[in-house]
C-alpha cells in the first residue's frame, strides 16, 4: 500500500514537469478569456492529482475515519512486508481511544512467525501482558510451530513453561502435543520424554496422539521396555492404541531381534482390530528369517494373503533369502513361482541360492526357463553369482565362457566381476594369474577396490611371500585406495607369522595414525605372537593398551593370555584370569577350561584340574574328549594310573567316545607302570569297539613287548611297519 502511495506521488510530480516542459498549444486562442497554455498546464495537474489522491497514505490517514480491530485484521491479512504491517499496526494503536484486540495481535504474530521475526514476537508478547489482554492457548501454538519450522526445537519447551509462569495461560493437551511432536521430528527424543513425564506430573490427560508420538521417541532411543510399559498404561487414561502405535512397537521389536514379543504384538494387534501393513508383516517376517525361523515366516506370509494383503517384493525376498540361507532352495523355487509379477532382484536372490548349493546346472536352467516365461533379463549380478559358483568349485574354464559370454550379451562386467575372478585365483593359489586380471581390469577403466587388495595381500601372506604383500600394501595408497582394518590385520598377522612382530608393531602404529581403528583382531593376533615367544610382559601391555582404546577382551583374548600363563607355569594366575573371564560377562567355551585344565595339569595340579572339571557344568559348559585326554594324561603323570583308568571309565559312562588320543595316553602310562597286559587288554578291547590303532599305538606295545637289545633299530622298524 505504501509502496503504491509512492508511485501515485512519483507520477503526478511527473505529470506536473512534463506539463510545464510542454505546454499544451492551441491555435485559436485569446489572451482575455482564460485560453493562456500556462493556465491550461495547471488545470490538468490539478485533474491528475485529483485522480491519484485517493491512493496517498498521506491523504487517506488525514481524510478517512480510524481504523477499527476488525479492519486492521483484514488489512495485516494482506500480503504486506513487515516493516509495513507494523508500521500499520503501530498507527492504528496511536488513534485516539483505540485499544489493540487479540485477534489484531495474533494475526500480527502468524505473520511476524511466517518471517522468523522472534524477537519481535516477544516484545508484542510482553506487550499484551502490560495492556492487559487475556491469552489464548492458540496463539502460542501458532508460534510455537513456526520455531519447529524455523529449526528452533529446544524454543518450544521455553515457551511451554513460559506459557503458565509468565503469561498466566495453563496448556492444554493441545500445547504438549505440538511439543512432543516437534520435538521428536527434530530427534530430541529424550527431552520429548520429559516433556512427556512434566506433562503427567501436572494431571494433564495425555491423548492417543500423545502416546504415539512418545512411544516413538522411546523407540528411537531404544527404551522399547518403557514404551511397552506405556502401551499397558494407555487404558488408564482411556485411550486405546491403534495401528500406527501397535507398527511402531512391532518395529522396534523386530529391529531388535525381540522376535517372540514381536510375534506377541502384532496377535494382540489382530486381537484389537488394529489392521497391519505390509512393512508391519515385513518386519516380522525379517526378523524371524534372521533366526532361521523360516517356517513361521512362510506361515506369516499365508496369513498376509489370508487378510488379503499381498506380500510385495520386500516380503518374498526377505523369506526367499531365508530358505536360500538354510539350503531349501527348492521351497524358495516354489515360493518364487507363486510371485505374480517376480522382479530381477527376487531372482537373483534365488539364483544366487542354488549357485551357493552348488547346484550349477539347476541354476543355469532355471535361467533359461525364467527368461523365456517371465521376459527377465539376466544382470551383471546374476552373471556374477554364476561365475563364483564354477570358480568355488575351481572350474576355471566354464567361469571365463560365462564372463565372455557375459559381453557378447552387452553385459558389461563391474568392479565386483572382477574382483571375484581375482579372489577365485588367489584362493586356488594361482596368484600369477590373479595379476593378469588386474591388467585386464585396467584396460576396461576399472580400479581394483579395497576388497580386491585384501584378497590378494591374504593369499600372499598364506604362502609366505610377505616381502611381495608388503610391495602391494604400499601401492594400494597411489591406486586411490585406502587400507581398511581387514587389511592392516591381514598384514600384521603375515608379519607375525614368519616372526617379524617389530614390524608388526610399526604396521600397528601406522594403523592407528592412519585413523584405522584397530579392534579385538589386531591385539589378538599381537598378544599371541608374544605369547608364543614367552613375552608375557609385552602381551600384557598390549592388554592394557587394549582395554585404553576401547576394544573389548573376547574369548581369544582370555584364552591366549590363559595358555601363555601356564605354559610359563604361573597357573594361578591363570585361575584368577579365568575367574576376571567370568566377572567380564565373557562366556568360556570348552576351549577355555581345556586350556586352564591343562596347564593345572602340566603344572602338577591334578586335583584342582579334576575339581574344576566338576565345576565345568555350573558355568554352562559339558566336558568333552579333550578335557578327559588332559585329565588322563594328569592322573598318570602323578603316579595315579588307577585314577587314569577310573576317568577313563567315567569318559565312557557319560556317552563319550574314546579317541586315538585316549587309547595311547592311557595304554604308553600302563606300559611305563608296568602294566603291559592290561594295556593289550585296553587294545583289544577298543578294536571291538570300532578303535583303529594308528603306528603310534603298535609302537607304545612293541616297545614294552619286545626287548630293546635283541633288536636292532632297523629291524625294530620293520616290525613296527
Amino acid at each position: 500500500m505504501l509502496a503504491r502511495s509512492k508511485l501515485a506521488l512519483h507520477l503526478s510530480r511527473r505529470r506536473r514537469r512534463r506539463s510545464h516542459s510542454f505546454p499544451i498549444h492551441s491555435r485559436h486562442h485569446s489572451s482575455s478569456g482564460g485560453d493562456d497554455p500556462r493556465n491550461s498546464a495547471s488545470d490538468t495537474t490539478n485533474e491528475w492529482e485529483k485522480l491519484l489522491k485517493p491512493y496517498d497514505l498521506d491523504s487517506l490517514k488525514n481524510s478517512h475515519p480510524k481504523i477499527t480491530p476488525s479492519q486492521l485484521c483484514n488489512l495485516l491479512d494482506l500480503p504486506l512486508d513487515v516493516p509495513t504491517s507494523l508500521s500499520l499496526f503501530s498507527r492504528t494503536g496511536s488513534q485516539p481511544g483505540y485499544r489493540h484486540t487479540f485477534d489484531a495481535y495474533q494475526t500480527l504474530i502468524r505473520k511476524l512467525g511466517s518471517e522468523s521475526e522472534f524477537e519481535t514476537i516477544d516484545t508484542l508478547l510482553n506487550q499484551m501482558k502490560r495492556e492487559g489482554l487475556c491469552f489464548k492457548e492458540s496463539i502460542f501454538i501458532s508460534i510455537m510451530r513456526d520455531y519447529g519450522r524455523s529449526g528452533f526445537p529446544g524454543q518450544t519447551t521455553r515457551l511451554l513453561l513460559e506459557m503458565r509462569n509468565v503469561f498466566s495461560c495453563e496448556p492444554t493437551f493441545r500445547s504438549y502435543n505440538v511439543v512432543l511432536e516437534i520435538l521428536v521430528s527434530a530427534g530430541c527424543y529424550k527431552v520429548a520424554a520429559n516433556v512427556f513425564d512434566d506433562m503427567l506430573s501436572r494431571r494433564i490427560p495425555p491423548t492417543l496422539f500423545t502416546f504415539g508420538v512418545v512411544m516413538k521417541a522411546l523407540c528411537a532411543v531404544n527404551e522399547i521396555d518403557s514404551a511397552l510399559s506405556l502401551l499397558r498404561d494407555m487404558t488408564k487414561h482411556g485411550c486405546v492404541p491403534n495401528s500406527v502405535i501397535y507398527q511402531t512397537l512391532i518395529h522396534s521389536l523386530s529391529k531388535c531381534s525381540r522376535v517372540n514379543e514381536a510375534l506377541q504384538l502384532l496377535e494382540e494387534m489382530l486381537l484389537m482390530g488394529c489392521v497391519p501393513d505390509a512393512e508391519t508383516f515385513n518386519d516380522v517376517i525379517l526378523c524371524l528369517c534372521k533366526f532361521d525361523r523360516i517356517n513361521e515366516a512362510a506361515k506369516m506370509v499365508n496369513r498376509m494373503l489370508m487378510r488379503g494383503f499381498a506380500p510385495d517384493d520386500v516380503t518374498y525376498g526377505y523369506l526367499m533369502n531365508g530358505l536360500c540361507k538354510l539350503g531349501r532352495v527348492d521351497a524358495a523355487k516354489d515360493l518364487f513361482s507363486r510371485v505374480p509379477k517376480p522382479s530381477l532382484v527376487i531372482f537373483n536372490t534365488l539364483f544366487h541360492g542354488f549357485v551357493t548349493q552348488g547346484r550349477l546346472d539347476d541354476a543355469k536352467s532355471l535361467l533359461s526357463d525364467v527368461v523365456t516365461s517371465h521376459g527377465l533379463v539376466p544382470d551383471v549380478v546374476t552373471f556374477n553369482s554364476l561365475i563364483y559358483g564354477y570358480l568355488k568349485k575351481g572350474l576355471v574354464g566354464l567361469a571365463l565362457e560365462v564372463f565372455r559370454d557375459m559381453r557378447m550379451k552387452g553385459c558389461k562386467p563391474n568392479v565386483f566381476s572382477y574382483t571375484i575372478f581375482f579372489d577365485g585365483f588367489c584362493k586356488l593359489g594361482r596368484i600369477d594369474e590373479g595379476f593378469d586380471v588386474l591388467k585386464d581390469m585396467s584396460a576396461d577403466g576399472l580400479k581394483l577396490n579395497t576388497a580386491g587388495y585384501n584378497c590378494l595381500i591374504s593369499a600372499l601372506c598364506k604362502e609366505h611371500r610377505v616381502t611381495e604383500a608388503i610391495d602391494v600394501f604400499k601401492e594400494m595408497p597411489r591406486k586411490g585406495c585406502k587400507p581398511d582394518a581387514y587389511t592392516f590385520n591381514t598384514m600384521i598377522a603375515g608379519l607375525c607369522e614368519v616372526d617379524e612382530i617389530e614390524h608388526a608393531l610399526w604396521l600397528h602404529r601406522d594403523m592407528i595414525s592412519e585413523g584405522v581403528v584397530a579392534n579385538t583382531v589386531t591385539y589378538n593376533t599381537l598378544i599371541k605372537a608374544f605369547l608364543r615367544r614367552g613375552e608375557i610382559k609385552e602381551a600384557r601391555k598390549l592388554v592394557n593398551e587394549m582395554v585404553f582404546q576401547g576394544s573389548p577382551l573376547d574369548e581369544i583374548t582370555y584364552n591366549g593370555l590363559i595358555e601363555g600363563l601356564c605354559r610359563a607355569g604361573e597357573v594361578d594366575k591363570a585361575r584368577s584370569l579365568f575367574e576376571k573371564m567370568l566377572r567380564d560377562g565373557v562366556v568360556p567355551s570348552n576351549v577355555s577350561c581345556n586350556i586352564l585344565i591343562n596347564g593345572l595339569c602340566r603344572n602338577g595340579k591334578v586335583e584342582e584340574a579334576v575339581e574344576f572339571q566338576r565345576e565345568m557344568v555350573h558355568i554352562g559348559t559339558t566336558p568333552d574328549i579333550v578335557t578327559f585326554n588332559s585329565l588322563i594324561n594328569g592322573l598318570c603323570r602323578a603316579g595315579r594310573i588307577g585314577d587314569g583308568v577310573a576317568m577313563f571309565k567315567k569318559l565312557r559312562d557319560e556317552g563319550i567316545t574314546p579317541d586315538t588320543v585316549t587309547y595311547n595316553t592311557l595304554m604308553s602310562w600302563l606300559c611305563k607302570g608296568g602294566f603291559v597286559e592290561d594295556a593289550c587288554f585296553l587294545l583289544e578291547e577298543g578294536v571291538e569297539e570300532g578303535f583303529v590303532p594308528n603306528c603310534r599305538s603298535w609302537s607304545i606295545l612293541l616297545r614294552s613287548l619286545v626287548p630293546q637289545e635283541t633288536l636292532d633299530r632297523q629291524r625294530f622298524y620293520e616290525v613296527v611297519l
